[in-house]
């Protein structure tokens, strides 16, 4: 296991997160790229549907190619997490994330854009955002003390929800202004910053001596292992794929539904979206206090029980300010279990797995998950073209009781405090060399989370479980 020295760099159980230079500059990072991936959120789908006139089936093949990457990449990029550079990968993934979307905007300018191009740029920065959130999701629990986790997850889950609320009205207004191409510009500047502030973490990175590292496929089936084999990360990693097959049905359909068949105004799409993160904040703000009033396993029973109530308003809508209205506030609802459900389960996950595999544990659970999308987003295509669109999200409706009958069938459901930490490195965890630090650097790794989960999809733009 790491061995950790306390440094200005790093957080114990005493300490406040904010006072750490590191951790609010990598916070600054990427509570900039939640917004902006935001922006791409709200303009993509506005500039694919009324602009380039993309049916349903395109709009499910843009959706499947942009989460291919993730499924075919995820445990390789895991894996090249634990044993490289984390800073490095994650300002790599930035900077080709960046590149690929400032290409449409320039597109658009000469009038060639075309929706093979948009497609494209979804597989190219699909794979650059795999890389990168490989990397930053793993980082927390080895700045903080365990016993600060959850109340991490609670604090940067609420921020960059908030972010994402910004981020959708900014796409908004944006999209108004200067149409959804130029739009994204605003994204291609985060993207900037969070590989700048990134680049400015002073930290000290521990990294594995070459003799020390096996085949990156030896180390991935390792990963395996070792989240199968671990019965609480075995049920949590099934909860987030089954809730993110049922979400990325849902997903596909959501911008089509409410733009076309609802005759949503792209402002008024930001608005709701802005609506649904901040619930995601509330929520996730709240999951500390619930968690010590009932318990992690009621909580997160209660909260798998009512996302699929929330969904009943969009299939019952029609046009109208009084459906938007109560759309908007069904998502703030979904979206307020989301935020508390995700932050508690990736906090279990992350204080019981030893540090050597937090990124392939992380890995394992994103492979998961994004396999589920790519997959559900060729059904949506195909239930929404061959029955209809809101027959398809009724389908989607149903499927996310499959994560409530995981949850309820585990012991977990009976969890009334959060875990112990493992008290010594699992079987799989390999040994760390840390380099001696540069005399301006603190032996410390920088802070990351990211909400890669499934649950937060509507209010983040990216990935992530």
């Amino acid at each position: 296991m790491i061995s950790r020295t306390e440094s200005p760099g790093s957080a114990s159980s005493g300490d406040s997160l904010w006072q750490h230079r590191d951790f609010r500059r990598y916070l600054t990072g990427q509570t900039a790229s939640v917004a902006g991936s935001s922006i791409t959120q709200m303009a993509l789908p506005v500039l694919a549907v009324l602009h380039l006139h993309a049916t349903t089936a395109e709009v499910a093949w843009l959706t499947f190619l942009g989460q291919l990457p993730p499924a075919l990449l995820a445990l390789h990029a895991g894996a090249l997490a634990d044993r490289h550079s984390k800073r490095r990968q994650m300002i790599t993934g930035d900077l080709v994330s960046a590149a690929a979307l400032a290409t449409v905007p320039f597109s658009a300018a000469l009038g060639t854009l075309t929706l093979t191009q948009l497609m494209i740029v979804a597989v190219v920065q699909g794979a650059a955002s795999v890389l990168h959130d490989a990397a930053a999701i793993s980082l927390l629990p080895a700045l903080v003390d365990r016993s600060l986790i959850q109340r991490s997850n609670s604090r940067v889950g609420a921020l960059f929800a908030v972010a994402a609320t910004g981020g959708s009205n900014l796409g908004a207004a944006l999209t108004a202004a200067l149409g959804p191409a130029r739009a994204l510009l605003g994204d291609v500047a985060s993207y900037l910053i969070s590989a700048g502030c990134t680049a400015r973490i002073q930290a000290t990175e521990p990294v594995r001596a070459r003799t020390d590292r096996g085949r990156l496929r030896d180390e991935i089936s390792a990963g395996l292992r070792y989240v199968r084999c671990e019965h609480r990360l075995w049920t949590l990693t099934l909860i987030n794929a089954t809730t993110s097959f049922a979400l990325g049905l849902l997903n596909t359909l959501w911008a089509l539904y409410l733009l076309r068949t609802l005759e949503m105004s792209a402002t008024a799409f930001g608005v709701v979206l802005g609506v649904g993160a901040l619930g995601a904040a509330a929520g996730a703000l709240a999951a500390p206090a619930l968690v010590r009033r009932y318990g992690p396993g009621p909580m997160m029973t209660t909260a798998l029980a009512i996302t699929p109530l929330t969904q009943i308003p969009l299939l019952l809508a029609s046009p109208g300010l009084r459906w938007q209205i109560t759309i908007a506030a069904a998502l703030f609802v979904q979206l307020g279990c989301a935020g508390a459900a995700g932050t508690t389960q990736r906090s279990i996950r992350q204080i019981i797995t030893t540090r050597g595999m937090q990124a392939r544990m992380q890995a394992v659970s994103t492979w998961l998950t994004s396999g589920a999308r790519p997959v559900a987003a060729l059904l949506a295509g195909g239930l929404g073209t061959w029955l209809g669109v809101r027959p398809a999200l009724t389908a989607g409706t149903f499927l996310l009781l499959a994560p409530l009958l995981v949850f309820t069938n585990s012991p977990l459901r009976a969890l009334r405090q959060m875990p112990d930490p493992p008290t010594r490195p699992g079987p799989a965890a390999p040994p760390v060399q840390s380099p001696p630090a540069p005399r301006t650097a603190p032996p410390e790794e920088p802070a990351a989370t990211q909400p890669e989960d499934a649950w937060l999809d509507r209010s983040h733009g990216g990935d992530a479980p």
